[in-house]
């Protein structure tokens, strides 16, 4: 039987009609990706708050209270059956993504009898997290005119391979810890009234101090944690809450130009911040756990050169710590605790010092393109810190092929200096056959970790980042071998 062209067929879809309905429906879950630059890591879930600390305020005509716009990463599904666009319009931005980072020897481990030594081995790692973000400006929501909200949580899953060749001081996947192991990990919320058209911003809630001090968008460009997230040195005391972990806390910023700012806060010290025990959902807002408090300050220099097309950013900061902490050498009398096993004598306080600064130094034809060149240093209080300075230097490549406009080439090398006290106790102990503190099988000097990438913009919303580390005295041991690891980063933007 045949049918003339006008009769309807119902019966099962032909091939082609199936494939105009799929295409329908993903055009539906994809909307229409907005002309914006392509997804870099400088723009993950988490960089929300350093992005606002590295973007100079415009010239405002205004001084009227603003909410200063809010992350739009390039996402896989930019547009959800128009979802995304209706809630932004209202002041809601909601954002997934996930970050998976991977990580296996390519060199074995030392060999030995002693106790630890037996424990190491050639081996992975995978680590990762999945993180939602929502943000609502309550002036176009409700009226309240310069304030917005901030929320982020996260789940963290997998660990990390530097301890399998005995390395306790820098991970090789960041993603590794501090999430609480659970299915939802608060990592900050807190509200933030911005006034006098962005030149003056007040926050205050659950917040993660280095989200704001001491940070930057370029540092998780890498993956080893000696690098990505801060350099590992500034919450050497693990006193200064950093992403994943917060407090509660208050801090100010101000601009007195658009390319200058100044900012400070105080937040309370909780005992075992990055501990499970205290912290596994980070929904614990008793505050019963309060030991002392922290005071950053912090100035930068935000300077554009060239039109536009080369900015920089300079910092220079400090954090006071009000917790007693013990001295890393001396006992209440002066004299080597290793050697009286008297108690140390305790500090009544101690700080943390940096000195950041970025700048690009070449321009391609993308606005978000160019060679960028990263240095610092993080210094803490001599006589209470194990790392006492971490030293750092990097180079982002992006764009330097021209098909390639949003592919990344990294490279970056970190330096950490242990505190005399410590090397000098650890070596103490050591002559007389006890066991070494910071999980130690020898005394600890200086490390050295490098790590090489390239970061592939695979498609609309996805990274995938193929890379090389180098751990030079793991654990700042001279008796440990070298490691070098293969591995590679992805991330994926869903929303």
């Amino acid at each position: 039987m045949t049918r003339s062209p006008g009769t309807r067929s119902f019966g099962r879809p032909r091939p082609s009609a199936r494939l105009a309905c799929l295409s329908a429906i993903l055009g539906l879950l994809a909307g229409h990706p907005a002309p914006a630059a392509a997804q870099v890591m400088d723009n993950d879930i988490g960089a929300a708050p350093m992005q606002r600390v590295s973007t100079p305020e415009p010239a405002h005509v205004s001084l009227a209270p603003v909410v200063p716009p809010f992350s739009h990463p390039e996402a896989i599904f930019p547009n959800p059956f128009g979802l995304t666009k209706w809630l932004r319009d209202r002041g809601v931005n909601v954002l997934l993504d996930n970050t998976n980072e991977f990580a296996g020897a390519i060199t074995p481990p030392t060999r030995g009898t002693t106790k630890g030594f037996v424990n190491y081995r050639q081996g992975a790692s995978n680590a990762g997290q999945y993180a939602a973000e929502l943000d609502i400006d309550w002036n176009r929501l409700a009226g309240l005119r310069g304030f917005a909200t901030h929320m982020i949580t996260v789940g963290r899953y997998g660990t990390t391979a530097n301890r399998m060749f005995g390395d306790w001081l820098n991970h090789a996947s960041e993603d590794y810890g501090g999430g609480g192991n659970v299915v939802v990990h608060l990592v900050y919320a807190y509200g933030e009234e911005t006034l006098f058209g962005g030149r003056l911003a007040i926050a205050a809630g659950r917040m993660a101090e280095i989200s704001d001090f001491a940070a930057s968008p370029l540092f998780c460009n890498f993956q080893n944690g000696s690098f990505c997230g801060r350099p590992k040195g500034i919450t050497d005391t693990n006193y200064a809450a950093g992403y994943p972990a917060s407090t509660w806390g208050f801090r100010v910023r101000g601009r007195p130009t658009h390319t200058i700012y100044a900012q400070t806060g105080v937040y309370p010290i909780e005992n075992g911040i990055y501990s499970v025990a205290q912290h596994r959902t980070g929904f614990k807002f008793n505050g019963a756990n309060i030991i002392g408090y922290t005071a950053p300050v912090e100035m930068g220099w935000e300077p554009v050169f060239a039109h536009g097309t080369l900015p920089g950013h300079y910092k220079l900061g400090g954090s006071l710590f009000s917790t007693p902490q013990n001295d890393n050498l001396f006992d209440i009398a002066g004299r080597p605790y290793a050697l009286t096993r008297a108690r140390p004598r305790q500090h009544a306080a101690s700080w943390s010092s940096w000195a950041m600064f970025d700048q690009r130094l070449v321009h391609y034809a993308d606005p978000a393109s160019g060679l960028t060149a990263l240095w610092g240093v993080v210094y803490n209080d001599p006589h209470t810190s194990l790392r006492e300075y971490v030293a750092y230097t990097g180079l982002l490549n992006r764009g330097f092929i021209r098909s390639r406009p949003f592919d990344t080439l990294g490279v970056a090398l970190t330096y950490t200096k242990i505190a005399n006290g410590v090397t000098m106790t650890e070596e103490d102990l050591l002559r007389q056959g006890a066991a070494l503190p910071n999980h130690a099988t020898g005394v600890q000097r200086h490390a050295m970790v490098l790590e090489a990438n390239y970061a592939i913009h695979v498609m609309r919303g996805v990274i995938f980042t193929p890379l090389f580390e180098y751990y030079f005295r793991p654990n700042a041991q001279g008796n440990l071998r070298d490691a070098a690891l293969l591995g590679f980063k992805s991330h994926v933007e869903f929303l």
